[in-house]
């Protein structure tokens, strides 16, 4: 795998596990992440989660229980995951993928209130 920009380390290894529906990635610096299926989904950098801005994005609800049921290389440089509700227009780059490793509770937390705020929930 090519060398992320930013100075990210690169990955070394992907490792889905379907049965607790958790991401594994590993990278060169000897850094590994458990990343949840939904937490991936919630956060898709796709236009569809994200917006087009700052404030334009949609608050995912409802996916306590999704997959991802496939796993595609996109170049040297990032992966595009099709989740079991069908999103799969999101591109995770090897930057984006280490980022939600390394702030993976505090943008947990963040979610889990925003869904409170708005009466949601992840069922």
């Amino acid at each position: 795998m090519a060398a992320p920009r930013n100075n990210t380390p690169a990955p070394t290894e992907i490792k889905l596990h379907q049965l607790s529906r958790m991401l594994e990635v590993s990278f060169v610096d000897g850094k590994t992440f458990q990343l949840p299926c939904e937490f991936l989904r919630v956060y898709s950098p796709s236009a569809e989660v994200r917006g087009h801005g700052h404030g334009q994005e949609t608050l995912q609800t409802g996916k306590k229980n999704v997959a991802i049921t496939a796993v595609e290389p996109v170049g040297n440089y990032a992966v595009q995951f099709t989740f079991s509700d069908g999103h799969n227009t999101g591109i995770y780059s090897w930057d984006t993928l280490y980022d939600y490793g390394v702030h993976q509770q505090a943008m947990w937390a963040d979610y889990l209130q925003r869904l409170k705020s708005a009466g949601a929930s992840r069922e």
